[in-house]
């Protein structure tokens, strides 16, 4: 098959115009403090499985549970279920709720989780001197070497550090930080957001590299397998999306986004699939991750705790259950709620 290969125009004006593109994105106060935004909003999440085979002896269901960080709050955490479940921390500091159920006497059964969230706006700071503390506060990632390495459907293997230096080269970029903008900027621009036919969603970078469409998943298959390939650190989170207008209603899917380690500043949050969906954003989402989201877990080629019998999970933000052993579907179901004003205000503070 004929693999074209893109490339990006060369990128003009140099490192300062990347520095201002980046600076652009952080609104800030006569005082000159970084003002970012930030979301209250409850969220429920429904598992249900059915078509529970009579005679099965064993049912396990694992559900991702979002965890707390410097940009985002979860509290009021419910949990509702026929049958006793536990809690575990499993790979790269993911929760993981697991139940068993054992000579099952019911055909289907579902688990309601719902929590309160203050996500906060995710912007690179430490390019100004501003001192806000969610960048301060950011602590290393004890699995920093992991995020190097590669996945089973994004190899590093010569082919892809060939694609991956041409897009560095083309730009001129000597930096990380100017290789990592031009890989982003290379995916924006030569990548359509298009969910049509077969193969996207998996975040598999060769069919991604072939069709040049599909959604977050294969665009951050792109931009993580290139960012490793020329040595820069970076690492894959998954959650799930709220659209920017207030209110309540249905989610119905996951997001997918990315952050880059650049020495000296820090994690880069970069969401590529955003920008090619608007592009009046591409500079912003080069450096920031708006509020409209919830994280859930990160990494990829995932081992559940208790571990699964199946293989390891591509990724996990849907629920993943087996029978006997073996890989049964599970339902899902998303909703989200905006909370008032004030509720955001008690969380702050102020």
């Amino acid at each position: 098959m004929m693999r074209e290969v893109f490339m990006q125009a060369r990128y003009r004006g140099g490192q300062a115009l990347i520095l201002l593109a980046l600076l652009s994105v952080v609104s800030t106060s006569h005082a000159g403090q970084v003002r970012l935004r930030a979301r209250s909003f409850m969220f429920e999440y429904t598992a249900t499985v059915r078509d529970i085979p009579v005679g099965a002896r064993n049912v396990e269901l694992w559900i991702p549970v979002p965890h707390n960080d410097p940009f985002q709050e979860i509290t009021q955490l419910e949990i509702v279920s026929p049958y006793p479940y536990e809690v575990h921390t499993a790979q790269y500091g993911n929760k993981v709720l697991h139940l068993r159920v054992t000579d099952p006497k019911q055909p289907s059964f579902a688990v309601v989780m719902r929590f309160d969230t203050v996500r906060r706006e995710h912007v690179n700071t430490m390019l100004q001197h501003t001192g806000h503390a969610a960048a301060s506060k950011e602590s290393a990632d004890r699995d920093v070497r992991r995020w190097l390495q590669p996945d089973r459907l994004v190899p590093l293997d010569d082919q892809i550090r060939k694609w991956a230096r041409e897009v560095v080269d083309v730009a001129c970029a000597k930096t990380d930080f100017e290789k990592a903008r031009a890989i982003y900027n290379h995916i924006v621009a030569t990548v359509k957001y298009d969910k049509t036919g077969q193969g996207w969603g998996r975040g598999d970078i060769y069919y991604a590299c072939d069709a040049r469409r599909g959604n977050c998943t294969d665009f951050y298959a792109i931009f993580i397998g290139y960012t490793r390939a020329v040595g820069i650190t970076a690492r894959f989170a998954i959650g799930f999306p709220l659209p920017r207008d207030r209110g309540e209603g249905q989610v119905s899917g996951y997001h997918c986004w990315a952050e880059a380690y650049i020495k000296g500043l820090g994690w880069l949050p970069v969401d590529a699939s955003e920008a090619a969906k608007d592009p009046s954003r591409r500079e912003y989402f080069f450096g920031a991750h708006d509020e409209n989201r919830v994280e859930f877990t990160r990494g990829r080629d995932l081992t559940l705790s208790p571990r699964q019998k199946g293989e390891a999970l591509n990724y996990f933000v849907y629920p993943y259950a087996e029978v006997d052993g073996k890989a049964h579907a599970a339902e899902k179901k998303f909703a989200y709620r905006d909370l008032p004003e004030t509720a955001l205000k008690a969380k702050h503070g102020t």
